[in-house]
């Protein structure tokens, strides 16, 4: 059996009856109910730099995540080992942790009818016939191509090739087991450009499960290049108060700040900006982010949450205002609310956009600065306030001028949320978000 198959859809199986073993083990030992997550990965990456191989790597990462549940009292361990002694032990302790943990009301597993009954195949699996001398290949490819690009192309700052496959298996006391199985890969290329006396530094990438539907290694180099050379000759600007146009792989860090502020943990402890807006206007109306858990081969499709719960379809904005909360069944119960499926997170976002490409998105707006990097975690997510180092291109007449670096960018979360005044059709989908870049009616810029 290849690597590939020992942790691809025919591992599944064994990985369920593992899973099954854990949970009767747990109900042996005393557990009232019990939950079970396991995560096989493995993968192989690459790296190169200046035309010599830096890195060959194998790697192979298991473990179990076992939460036991005595009455209302909680515990959770983890092993790595899966062999019976291990698991034994592991349980054990999770009882142990659970009968000195302080009962809590709201602890528990879902309803058991809430429990995903279907499991659809979402094409999640396409294994990447990849030896390492093959990805190599591809990595000196890559950063030969950025080189060729522009002789001020001084230096390389790494290249790499990388391919991820594995398996996740979750089961509960109420009879549900599940799992899928899923690959990812993807090609990066970080450059450095010289010129009188000024070094920068950029990159680009490309993500995804299937490794055909990767940009060819080739112009990811070339990108990467002409990305670091556009920013030679940076410098500031004079504080102003300008539109802002955040391109295309920023914008959807935007929208992943709304998510925390709308998570359920957030609000039931009270820290968000975002604490009781449910039904609230927070953007224009004709804006809408909606979920889709179940989109075939999407980076974080899912047809259950981490929870154990159907996953489905949900709008999370609906022409501007906000119709639900992001909630595991944990903090739907605090929340006195019903889970939305999304323990674990939000799967395959995808945000309104319009017909405009970047440089109709720049010609609308006129005079401001386009952002391509973001420094810092500037996001007070209690009051919204947000002030982020960062870089980018200034803008007059609706076309590039010079790169720009050492300015802040700042404002409030939602005046940004209801300044937004377009977003593009350059859409980004190597992420969690799908947007294209996003363009706001104006920010504070804080520069020399």
């Amino acid at each position: 059996m290849s690597l590939i198959e020992s942790v691809g859809p025919q591992a599944l199986p064994e990985l369920k009856s593992q899973v099954e073993k854990i949970l009767a083990t747990a109900k042996q030992q005393g557990a009232s109910a019990c939950e079970v997550a396991v995560s096989v990965q493995q993968g192989l990456s690459t790296s190169v730099r200046q035309g010599e191989v830096e890195t060959v790597e194998f790697n192979r990462d298991q473990g179990f995540s076992i939460t036991v549940y005595h009455g209302q009292q909680k515990g959770s361990a983890s092993t790595t080992a899966t062999g019976d002694a291990a698991i034994q032990e592991t349980v054990a302790a999770a009882l142990a942790i659970a009968k000195y943990a302080s009962p809590d009301e709201f602890s528990g597993l879902a309803d058991k009818q809430l429990m995903a009954q279907e499991f659809p195949d979402l094409d999640l699996w396409h294994p990447w016939d990849l030896s390492p001398t093959q990805a190599i290949d591809l990595a000196l490819e890559c950063e030969a191509a950025a080189f060729a690009t522009d002789s001020r192309i001084s230096n390389a700052d790494g290249t790499s090739v990388n391919s991820d496959v594995g398996c996740t298996v979750y089961g509960n006391s109420h009879g549900l087991i599940a799992g899928h199985a899923g690959t990812r890969h993807s090609v990066s290329c970080v450059m450095i450009a010289e010129s009188d006396g000024q070094m920068q530094r950029d990159y680009w990438y490309d993500y995804a499960r299937r490794a055909d539907l990767l940009t060819d290694a080739a112009t990811i180099g070339r990108l990467a290049a002409e990305r670091t050379v556009s920013r030679l000759g940076a410098r500031s600007v004079p504080t102003c108060d300008v539109p802002v146009l955040f391109a295309a792989e920023l914008a959807g860090g935007l929208f992943g700040s709304l998510l925390g502020a709308i998570a359920g943990g957030s609000q039931y402890r009270n820290s968000s900006f975002l604490v009781g807006a449910l039904g609230q206007t927070l953007f224009p109306e004709w804006l809408t982010l909606d979920e889709r858990p179940l989109l075939k081969g999407g980076l974080s499709s899912s047809a259950f949450d981490g929870d154990g719960l159907a996953t489905y379809a949900k709008s999370f904005i609906e022409n501007g205002v906000l119709s639900n909360y992001m909630l595991s069944t944990y903090s739907g119960r605090k929340l006195g609310m019903p889970s939305t499926a999304n323990a674990g997170g939000a799967r395959n976002l995808f945000v309104t956009h319009g017909d405009a490409d970047q440089a109709a998105l720049l010609k609308q707006m006129g005079r401001g600065l386009l952002v391509t990097e973001l420094m810092g975690q500037g996001l007070n997510m209690v009051t919204g306030d947000y002030s982020r180092g960062a870089s980018g291109y200034w803008v007059e007449n609706g076309e590039i001028q010079f790169p720009v670096d050492e300015v802040t960018i700042a404002g409030n979360m939602r005046d940004m949320f209801k300044q937004i005044v377009a977003i593009g059709n350059d859409l980004d989908r190597r992420g969690s978000v799908c947007t294209g870049s996003v363009l706001i009616e104006r920010m504070k810029v804080a520069g020399s």
